[in-house]
This record gives C-alpha cells, sequence and structure tokens, in this order.
C-alpha cells in the first residue's frame, strides 16, 4: 500500500539522486574557459585564502563558479531565455524581441555629446581644409531603421536628432546614410537578425551615400561576386538574449574582380591579398572575418584603382564591411582603429601629405562609450 510517507521518501530519493548525479557530473565533466553561446570567458576556480574567505570574496567568486560551471548549463539558459519569451516579454539585456525574428539593442540617448562635439572639432581644425576633403557619417541601428519591427510601446530616442546634434556643433560636412538606409529598408536584410552589426548590403547603402557626398560613380553590386560564406552567424545580441533556438545569420562576401589588392597589417606585418580572414568562420565571432578582426593600422592598396587617391579611414567596426566597397576608388587607404592607435591620426595625416580625403565613421548605438573617439586628435 502507498502512503504520504513512501511518496515523500521517494521524492527525497529522487532529489538526492539527482543532486548526487548533478554533483558528480559538474566534478568529472570538462570545464570550458569561453562561452561560445554567450561570446564571454567563464569564471575560474576561486584561489583559496584566508583573506578571501573572512571578506567573503571567496564564497562569492565560488558560487559565480558553480553558476558558471552547471551541468548542461546552455540547455538551462536557453531553456529559461525561451520561457520568459513564450511568457509574452520582449525585452531581455537591453534587447527587444522584435517581429520577423530580429533581436534589436535598445538605444539611450548619450550622456557625453558634448565631449565627442569637442573632440571631433578639436581634429577637424588641426587639418587643413585645402588639401583635404573631410567628411563624417554617424550611422543609426536598426532600432531607427528597422522601429517598425519593435515591440508596442518600446522606448523611442531618436538617434538621428543626436546625430544632427553632433553634425552641426562639429561643422564637418556629414554623410547622411541614414536616409539611404530607409529608403531601402524594405529592399533587403541591412542588419543583421542576432547582432548590433549592419550587414554588407547595409553597408553597400551607406557606400553609396558616400559616393553621393564625394560625387564619385558606385560600384554596382551587379559587377561584384557574392558569396554567402556562412548561414550559422550568431552575433552579440544572440548571446546576450542566450535564446538559442533562435534562427541564425547568413554573412555574404563581396569581392571586386578588376581590384588587385594588397592588405598589410602594420601591426603584425602580415601581408595578404584579401580584406577577409574566412577563419573566423570557425569562431564564434564570425563578424571579425571583415578586416581580421582588431589592427590599430591597416594599410590597403589596390593597384587597379578607379583614382591615385588616398583615403584616411578613422572608424569604429561597422565601417569593417564597408571598406570593401571603397577600396575600389582610392589606391591606398589607411583604417585606423583609435581604441588601439596611440600615436594620433592628425600627426599621421601631417606625415603623408598625399592623403586628400578623411572620412569619420561611427554606429550611434556605441558611440558614447566608444573609447576610440578619445583617440582622435
Amino acid at each position: 500500500m502507498i502512503t504520504n510517507m513512501n511518496i515523500k521518501r521517494a521524492v527525497v530519493c529522487a532529489l538526492c539522486l539527482v543532486v548526487l548525479t548533478l554533483s558528480v557530473c559538474l566534478i568529472v565533466s570538462p570545464k570550458k574557459e569561453f562561452s561560445e553561446n554567450e561570446n564571454r570567458y567563464l569564471t575560474k576556480f576561486p584561489a583559496l585564502s584566508a583573506k578571501a574567505v573572512l571578506g567573503g570574496e571567496y564564497t562569492a567568486s565560488l558560487n559565480d563558479w558553480l553558476a558558471d560551471h552547471f551541468p548542461m548549463r546552455d540547455f538551462f539558459v536557453g531553456l529559461k531565455s525561451q520561457a520568459e519569451i513564450a511568457s509574452g516579454r520582449r525585452a531581455i539585456n537591453q534587447v527587444y524581441i522584435a517581429d520577423d525574428d530580429y533581436l534589436i539593442e535598445s538605444y539611450a540617448a548619450p550622456q557625453n555629446t558634448a565631449r565627442i562635439t569637442d573632440t571631433l572639432v578639436s581634429f577637424y581644425q588641426k587639418i587643413d581644409r585645402t588639401s583635404v576633403d573631410v567628411k563624417l557619417m554617424l550611422v543609426p541601428t536598426a532600432v531607427t531603421i528597422y522601429s517598425d519591427k519593435l515591440p508596442q510601446n518600446a522606448p523611442a530616442s531618436s538617434q538621428m536628432e543626436t546625430a544632427q546634434a553632433i553634425y552641426s556643433a562639429s561643422g564637418i560636412p556629414s554623410v547622411d546614410c541614414a536616409r539611404w538606409l530607409a529608403d531601402n529598408a524594405s529592399q533587403g536584410q541591412l542588419y543583421y537578425r542576432t547582432d548590433h552589426h549592419w550587414t554588407t548590403l547595409g553597408a553597400y547603402c551607406a557606400y553609396l551615400a558616400y559616393c553621393d557626398a564625394k560625387k564619385l560613380t558606385p560600384v554596382s553590386l551587379d559587377s561584384l561576386t557574392a558569396q554567402t560564406v556562412t548561414e550559422a552567424f550568431a552575433g552579440t545580441l544572440y548571446s546576450r538574449v542566450n535564446d538559442y533556438s533562435h534562427k541564425k545569420d547568413s554573412i555574404t562576401l563581396y569581392t571586386n574582380p578588376a581590384d588587385d589588392l594588397t592588405v598589410t597589417y602594420l601591426d603584425t606585418g602580415e601581408v595578404t591579398d584579401s580584406l577577409y580572414n574566412l577563419d573566423y568562420l570557425d569562431e564564434k565571432d564570425k563578424y571579425s572575418l571583415f578586416l581580421n578582426n582588431i589592427h590599430p593600422l591597416i594599410k590597403i592598396e589596390n593597384q587597379n584603382a578607379a583614382s591615385q587617391e588616398s583615403l584616411m579611414l578613422i572608424k569604429d567596426s561597422y565601417a569593417n564591411s564597408m571598406v570593401p566597397f571603397l577600396a575600389h576608388h582610392y589606391s591606398t587607404i589607411y583604417v585606423f582603429d583609435t581604441r588601439y592607435y596611440r600615436d594620433g591620426p592628425s600627426s599621421f595625416l601631417s606625415e603623408h601629405p598625399e592623403i586628400q580625403n578623411v572620412l569619420l565613421l561611427y554606429n550611434m548605438n556605441t558611440l558614447d562609450t566608444d573609447t576610440g573617439i578619445r583617440g582622435i586628435y
């Protein structure tokens, strides 16, 4: 006869078995250092010391380690996110669960607009504008261009209102890529569904805006060789939401058969004939295949360029996927990541009088916190 006492004993035994099984799994299972799904390093096992124990740091670190290395962690984390979304939640970790399978990063008005503007003004004033043409492109993200996909009642904060204020205060002639992106928003996927970057098609729209501002004849997409190199891109927003069932993205590359490129990464000395490093297709951060991830200064030479002019490109990672289009127009492009380039682009410009063009390109979502802004001098 089954009694309440027997049921309680059975439940206790089952729970003990589960705890014992999970404990054994935690001990014997291999420990990962990096979570590809979350795109972050996992907590290391804390070092034991009397000071850490007495101060409480050891217990806190041990709890973080247990949480990061819990058996089947990815499964449970993903299950939690899926349950939250199924219950109607439409924002997780400042990412909107938007229509058409889009994850869209939220936007808050910047707090450092004055500092950003002062930096741009200072840089612009150092340049001899009689011989160098300078342009500034501030790129809206999906939260602006795909605002119609956002959940109902999502807070609105105008990226382009801030951009226009910076354009006006800096005095640098602007490239209004927002209009080109908005006009083509229904013509194809301009932003990744799982990542905060624009797609190569979005970058191409901005390239058209740049050509319009510079009176250049753009290269048509039909004349380029398109190659979809992956359909399994799970970007930064995928990692923040942790819905591992979410549809992944494809990445398409465009190459110009007419170009004859030499790409030199001046920090490592590596020389290649491609703007892409396809080794990153085996990594979580597949967007890093554009311009081989992060380098302080890259020199790109094109023997078959449409002109003998040079371009200085000061940028964030949004520009990486636009460079393949720009490369057709300049015999030399110097690409600066001012988070890591320490000598100041204006000094480099004064030492290279052959440079006639400068483009500063930053996206609006990270403009406020981008440490590279401080390196523009």
